[in-house]
């Protein structure tokens, strides 16, 4: 097989797994691109690229609920957005505004940071937001919940801006966004559902984003369609089975571990 065709194969698979792990998908996969040659603008677009096939994953494995949200729509109104099942719409509305807009600012940041940057101050980049988002995730374990309490205002807008700011490499936006409900007091499987429920819009505009803006550099179409297809298999295949282990261990260890790692790596490459 083509060596651009593996390469292409073996990203897809790892963001098919690492997505649902609080560890940053984008920021492991552009260490990983980095390594093999890829530019940091390159990396990074590739990276978010990927996510539009893991955002089908969560599509169709939440398929029931994107069902029941869209059922809701016709009956919501302002006065009653955020009661009972309202609630839910209300949040993933605001939610995906609110990390609109702050993902588009943190991405016009990123470009300028990344193309002032050598291959290892990226990967010195990444790894100090791994360990920063680990020690977030560590801050925000072990919180008292309320198991059942929906998602208010302060919630969606919270949650939003976590998950903008997760477009920057090294930040995981799983981990930023079930951390940031967890301090709010929800339960862990609740988190876990909200968060990704969120996350099926903003990984299609950020994909789209990325891609449009600075484009796949040499990256053929085949090997660009292979990718997805890997991502979008290997995630459905495994969202269920990796959130349950996400919920049993303690990921900020190895977002930490991660980005030591990284850190050290990029300072003997620069």
């Amino acid at each position: 097989m083509d060596r651009a065709l593996v390469v292409a194969l073996v990203v897809g698979i790892l963001q098919g797994i690492f997505e649902w792990l609080p560890i940053s998908s984008e920021g492991n996969i552009t260490i990983a691109l980095s390594a093999l040659g890829r530019s940091p603008e390159e990396a990074v677009a590739f990276a978010l690229f990927l996510h539009l096939g893991t955002a089908l994953s969560a599509t169709v494995y939440y398929r029931g609920q994107i069902r029941e949200v869209l059922a809701l729509l016709p009956r919501w109104r302002p006065g009653t957005a955020f009661e009972g099942e309202q609630a839910l719409v209300s949040f993933l509305a605001i939610g995906t505004l609110v990390s609109g807009v702050v993902g588009v600012a943190a991405y016009a940041t990123l470009e300028e940071v990344v193309s002032a940057l050598t291959g290892g101050a990226v990967v010195v980049l990444v790894g100090v937001l791994l360990v920063v988002t680990g020690a977030f995730q560590r801050v925000s374990t072990g919180r008292v919940d309320s198991p059942g309490a929906d998602p208010n205002a302060v919630d969606a807008v919270l949650v939003g801006v976590a998950q903008g700011v997760a477009i920057l490499p090294g930040v995981s936006r799983s981990g930023m966004t079930t951390g940031t409900l967890l301090l709010r007091g929800h339960d862990a499987p609740a988190s876990f559902r909200y968060s990704f429920l969120l996350s099926i819009p903003a990984a299609v505009g950020g994909g789209l984003l990325a891609s449009l803006d600075t484009g796949l550099g040499d990256v053929t179409p085949t090997a660009a369609a292979v990718s997805l297809a890997a991502a979008f298999l290997v995630g459905y295949a495994t969202i269920d089975a990796l959130i349950r282990v996400v919920e049993r261990v303690s990921f900020w260890a190895v977002c930490v571990g991660l980005g030591g790692i990284a850190v050290l790596g990029g300072l003997l490459v620069i």
